[in-house]
């Protein structure tokens, strides 16, 4: 795969970017408008975006260890590392947004459960037969609640392993991908260091250089000065010779 190939991160990201919308749903959660249709989606969004963020990973990876590059290479490494850095910070935010969302579910459900329970055991207790057909009829159709919030209580616990799993999966990317923008900083900061100490080497380069031209133009004219000098006395004496 060739560097261009793997630098097209950006548009890869795009298509995998489902912030926006995961948010969305997930702010359904725990509220009137929580339905079977938001968790299936909420779960497929996360299964997504997890997946995409894994080949976002691998990919920052090796634009990473790709070597000999040019300046504009470099850029796009840092680049890249940054944005994939800041989605997945992201990502993992809405992941444990959704994961007290689940928990919380999880908790009024079960205390469904254990209110309609108690419902059932008090009507089990009445004397008369007429109270116990009459009791029966309203143990039945809590029964149903029951057996569909445990149900309930089942599904969203194995969500909330699996988003748990997504969490820790992720965890351990981020932390390589801050690694990576981490050592680019410092790279970063060496090259900077080298700029200055360039820059202040040809400064001082051209210091001394002026300095060198100054004293070779003062040293002209001096020897200006003192060739005409000698030239004055050689014709005086020259003057004196052929008058003497």
């Amino acid at each position: 795969m060739s560097f261009d190939q793997l630098s097209s991160l950006e548009a890869q990201q795009r298509r995998g970017d489902n912030s926006r919308g995961l948010s969305t749903e997930i702010s359904h959660l725990g509220t009137r408008r929580d339905t079977a249709r938001v968790r299936e989606r909420v779960h497929d969004l996360l299964e997504e975006s997890r997946e995409t963020f894994r080949q976002l990973g691998e990919a920052v990876k090796k634009l990473q260890s790709w070597e000999d590059v040019t300046p504009t290479q470099k850029y796009t490494q840092q680049k890249a590392s940054r944005e994939v850095q800041a989605s997945l910070q992201e990502f993992q935010s809405l992941q444990r947004k959704a994961l007290e969302k689940q928990r919380a579910s999880v908790s009024a459900a079960k205390a469904v459960t254990d209110e309609e329970g108690g419902i059932r055991s008090a009507g089990e207790d009445g004397q008369y037969l007429e109270q116990q057909q009459q009791q029966e009829v309203l143990r039945l159709a809590p029964q149903d609640e029951v057996d569909f919030q445990e149900a309930l209580i089942i599904e969203r616990e194995e969500e909330i392993r699996n988003i748990e799993q997504g969490v820790n999966d992720l965890n351990v990317l981020f932390s390589q991908v801050a690694q990576i923008v981490s050592e680019q900083g410092e790279q970063l900061d060496t090259i900077v260091d080298n700029v200055e100490n360039v820059r202040t080497d040809t400064r001082g380069a051209d210091y001394e250089l002026r300095s060198a031209a100054r004293y070779q133009k003062n040293a002209r004219s001096k020897a200006c000065c003192l060739l005409l000098i000698l030239s004055v006395i050689l014709t005086i004496v020259l003057l004196a010779i052929f008058l003497g």
